[in-house]
């Protein structure tokens, strides 16, 4: 075969550091803009984000040369450098250490679009922490609670 060939959709989460509220209804649809410009940047496709004030849901079609944690580390450090340099009042504002990411399958990009989109409904019935450990543990990953949160 000449050529590679890669379908590779990820459902990525990650929240502010602390969990801090610091993404208001005003910054979340041009702070979901940028990201997606970061994506494309780098050869993948944004094709929904969502969140709430203290975290974000990216479901991203990643680039076949692109690997997860370098994807992450982009995304994260691009955003918060435009953050801090776009709103003075946001200076203390970082994202946590960590990540998830999850796989979707092509067949479940509809369902996962969806979840995505209901983000401010969902969360008044859970928290992030609760979401966290819930994907966590549907996706059959190991962890120790202990060292999720910083």
């Amino acid at each position: 075969m000449t050529q590679s060939f890669v379908c590779l959709h990820v459902h990525v989460v990650f929240s502010t550091k602390n969990r801090q509220p610091f993404i208001t209804a005003d910054l979340a649809p041009r702070l979901y803009d940028y990201m997606g410009g970061v994506v494309s940047n780098r050869g993948g496709r944004l094709l929904t984000a969502g969140g709430v004030a203290d975290h974000v849901h990216l479901l991203i079609s990643l680039h076949k040369e692109m690997a997860m944690s370098e994807f992450v580390r982009i995304v994260k450090s691009n955003s918060s450098k435009w953050i801090h340099e776009t709103f003075a009042e946001l200076k203390s504002f970082a994202w946590q250490t960590g990540y998830g990411a999850f796989g979707v399958s092509f067949s479940d990009l509809a369902r996962v679009i969806q979840y995505i989109a209901n983000q401010q409904e969902h969360h008044r019935r859970q928290t992030f922490k609760e979401e966290f450990l819930e994907l966590l543990r549907r996706h059959d990953m190991e962890f120790d609670e202990r060292y999720l949160w910083d």
